[in-house]
């Protein structure tokens, strides 16, 4: 018999997201709608372990919120008959969870705002994968959340697409939110890869190409999103355990997927308004047509993260800089630019780095440290497995 927490996991991951899409849509509120979802969760908790998993979690999942709701909102009666017409919103619409990507990146939010709340609400990551992604403490992302929610409500934002003239000042939050979906599914905080997550950023990313064809960055980040999707069979040994991009099986990556990448970025290029997605998308598809590790253009990579520095300059980007020029400058050189970077002492990435660079110069008791202090800073099986492995040496 499945689990019963497993399951639930599943369903919320799954539908949480239409479920508070179809209550925010009749209440308005998004404060109100997250914990009608949330007190159904605990709910399923409580009952499911005792008395079995639903023939249909997911409805007996929404049958449960539209009741906490009647009772949390009883006072209240225009809200109250609201709820009480909601119906199952059924099969999933495909302009739902736009329309609630959308409405989470109105401008009248903090940028950074936009992007936590989006990520929790439609998404469905929990607040301590967004503090992982923003590189902030936990009780700072909560925060974040609840500001951005009661600021929907006291700003009377609707729900629903923006106007033709209203696209493209909410796209950027947009794609960033798509963006930092995709990288929680392809590398996530504490499991090795989402299929689900990484699938679900393709399908919104290929949506807004839909709805905006000649917006270079949305081809971009399509393009980028496909890249990495059309590695991952290469990226996992047998047992699951990580493989760095130079130990990977090249014949194992799906050709086709990274054919039609490229020709997604072809598009975007001939656009001729170039930026930061386009440009990563650019760096991957480096990867991606290399025949063996031994035939990557380094070079270019490293030319491609100039260019992105302009674009999106990030401690994180020059990070990745500074590993290619291990291979164009040197160890010692690469390791000088990492130990000129601020701002990444919480990042684990940034650590792992430096304990490589380190050993290639012989200064084992510095790198362990370091590979010490990146194994802490990583709740991902897979990653801890790689450091553990490097400390063995």
């Amino acid at each position: 018999m499945p689990d019963a927490e497993d399951t639930l996991a599943r369903v919320v991951r799954d539908h949480a997201g239409r479920l508070a899409a179809a209550l925010v849509e009749l209440l308005g509120d998004f404060a109100a709608a997250e914990d009608v979802v949330a007190d159904a969760v605990l709910t399923a908790l409580e009952r499911w372990p005792a008395e079995g998993i639903p023939d249909r979690p997911d409805a007996w999942l929404f049958t449960v919120a539209r009741r906490r709701g009647l009772d949390v909102l009883r006072r209240q009666a225009r809200l109250r008959d609201k709820l009480a017409l909601l119906a199952d919103p059924g099969p999933p619409d495909p302009a739902e969870k736009l329309r609630l990507l959308f409405t989470c990146c109105h401008p009248a939010l903090a940028p950074q705002a936009r992007v936590a709340l989006t990520l929790k609400t439609v998404c469905g990551l929990t607040t301590a994968q967004l503090a992982r992604a923003f590189l902030v403490p936990e009780t700072t992302m909560a925060q974040r959340i609840t500001r951005a929610k009661r600021k929907i409500t006291a700003a009377g934002i609707p729900y629903r697409l923006p106007a033709d003239d209203e696209l493209g000042e909410r796209l950027d939050g947009v794609l960033r939110v798509i963006y930092l979906l995709c990288n929680e599914g392809y590398l996530g905080t504490t499991q090795p890869h989402s299929r689900d997550l990484t699938a679900d950023a393709e399908w919104l990313a290929a949506s807004l190409a839909d709805l905006m064809p000649r917006e270079a960055e949305v081809l971009g980040l399509l393009a980028l999103i496909r890249l990495h999707r059309a590695r991952v069979a290469g990226r996992f040994d047998a047992d699951g355990g990580l493989l760095l991009l130079r130990d990977q099986d090249r014949s194992r990556w799906d050709r086709e997927a990274i054919d039609s990448a490229i020709r997604l970025l072809t598009r975007a290029g001939r656009l001729r308004r170039p930026g930061q997605y386009q440009l990563q998308a650019a760096i991957v598809a480096c990867h991606a047509e290399a025949a063996r590790w031994e035939d990557t253009d380094w070079p270019q990579i490293v030319l491609l993260y100039e260019l992105l520095l302009r674009y999106a300059p990030s401690p994180v980007t020059r990070l990745h800089r500074a590993i290619a020029l291990r291979y164009t400058k040197g160890v010692a050189a690469a390791l000088s630019e990492v130990d000129a970077i601020p701002g990444l002492d919480r990042y684990h990435l940034f650590h792992a780095t430096r304990a490589e660079l380190l050993r290639e110069l012989g200064r084992h008791e510095e790198a362990r440290d370091a590979n010490l202090r990146a194994l802490a800073l990583t709740a991902n099986p897979a990653e801890q497995d790689v450091l553990t492995q490097r400390l063995r040496w």
